[in-house]
């Protein structure tokens, strides 16, 4: 498919595989979790890692060399939001995402799948977790979030759109997909994929997954002829996405069908609950090549990293640790909490004791809620400075235990402790 001296500069390698450092553990069966290096041609990922989030080539708030020092491996951008504004051509003309924002290392763009027709139907983020399934009520395909418009519209081809910026109509098709993704130049991309809901019925799940598949296969084709058109750029690795929410054959059949396909990694999103997470990872894992990496997208929570993590994710990628940062919340071993209480105004100690990043080594709760509370620009900094170190260390110290033998032993105590607050509360 690629010429093979610039696919050659994308590699991926198991290092670790769960079942073999801890023997026994669990139920005794089968251990998707693993550990290994991505190699793209701004360097390694080793696995598994977080992938902070810099939606439009930023990470809010959060200086690139300030990312780079709290050990972020790599970004992850958004292909919707960078078409929209400043204009795929911009980055490409820079030299690419990396280039653009000064950062060195490897970088993501998402297909801007997700934004399209979430943005487009109003649910926003809230359209992948935790929303009540009505699947089988009459026009649940159609639903559209109360008060809002419907932007987006699908058909075989692509999808039109309108734009949240200012309203003005566009295009997205398989193949502009490819070619907006190709002119940002990240290190990976993903290809043009539906996104669907928990409340679409079984029959559109079912249209929708073929549409998909039919979609991966045009972006394979483009991807192909635009890696040879730009020989001069760098490789960009293409992921597919596997979709089929919450049903087991579809996740099967997608798994099965994408990994029989030209692609380099995939990446395992759409409609999911939950307290399934752990169970459709594991389906698609079961199908998916061994040798190519699985990115789980839209993920950071500690319950949901662990779990993804033993059931075969390689990396992972999400905006809450500084989305939560902007509203004062701050995640410690013991919880999350919110550092705009009055009770952390004469509060001297750092956000976490005895934690590395820049953050807690140099100001106190009693600063950053002054800060806050004052409406200084640099509390969110500060903040999403600590957020996106907590989570990276994490999945870091997974990792490591993984490679040592004690993923379960940290994952209960990591856990155990996190949640204890919630559940007792």
């Amino acid at each position: 498919m690629h010429p093979q001296s610039q696919q050659s500069s994308f590699a991926f390698s198991v290092s670790h595989r769960l079942e073999d450092t801890t023997p026994g553990a669990g139920d005794g069966g089968r251990r998707h979790g693993r550990t290994g290096t991505i190699t793209t041609p701004h360097g390694e990922i080793r696995t598994p890692a977080f992938i902070p989030v810099g939606t439009k080539a930023t990470v809010k708030a959060v200086l690139p060399g300030a990312m780079a020092d709290l050990g972020a491996q790599a970004l992850l951008a958004n292909a919707y939001h960078l078409y929209l504004q400043p204009g795929a051509d911009i980055l490409d003309e820079a030299g690419g995402l990396g280039a653009f924002m000064n950062w060195p290392g490897p970088t993501f763009t998402d297909s801007g799948g997700f934004q399209v027709m979430s943005l487009g139907s109003g649910f926003k983020k809230v359209i992948t977790m935790d929303v009540p399934v009505d699947a089988d009520k009459a026009g649940a395909d159609d639903r559209v979030a109360v008060g809002k418009e419907r932007l987006a519209h699908i058909d075989d081809d692509g999808v039109w759109f309108k734009s949240h910026l200012n309203g003005d109509r566009h295009r997205f098709t398989p193949e502009i997909s490819m070619q907006v993704q190709h002119q940002l130049g990240a290190d990976v991309m993903f290809a043009f994929d539906e996104l669907t809901t928990l409340m679409n019925s079984r029959g559109y799940q079912e249209e929708s997954l073929e549409r998909t598949r039919l979609w991966a296969l045009r972006c394979i084709a483009e991807h192909e002829r635009l890696t040879a058109e730009r020989s001069h750029r760098p490789y960009q690795a293409l992921f597919g996405v596997i979709q089929g929410a919450q049903y087991e054959d579809l996740r099967r059949k997608a798994s099965s069908d994408l990994g029989g396909m030209d692609f380099d990694g995939f990446g395992i999103g759409g409609a999911l609950e939950k307290e399934n997470l752990g169970t459709i990872l594991g389906w698609c894992s079961d199908e998916l090549p061994e040798d190519k990496p699985r990115h789980l997208l839209g993920i950071s929570e500690p319950d949901d990293l662990f779990t993804g993590i033993e059931n075969g994710a390689d990396t992972f990628d999400c905006v809450s640790p500084t989305r939560v940062a902007r509203n004062s919340a701050f995640y410690t071993p013991d919880g999350r909490w919110n550092l705009s209480n009055a009770r952390f105004r004469r509060d001297f100690t750092p956000l976490v004791e005895g934690c590395d990043c820049y953050t807690c080594t140099h100001y106190t709760r009693a600063y950053i809620h002054h800060l806050f509370k004052a409406k200084e620009m640099v509390s969110a900094t500060l903040i999403s400075i600590h957020n996106e170190r907590f989570v990276v260390r994490m999945v870091d110290d997974a990792r490591a235990a993984i490679e040592d033998g004690s993923f379960y032993e940290l994952k209960a105590e990591v856990l155990g402790r996190y949640y204890t607050r919630t559940s007792s509360s």
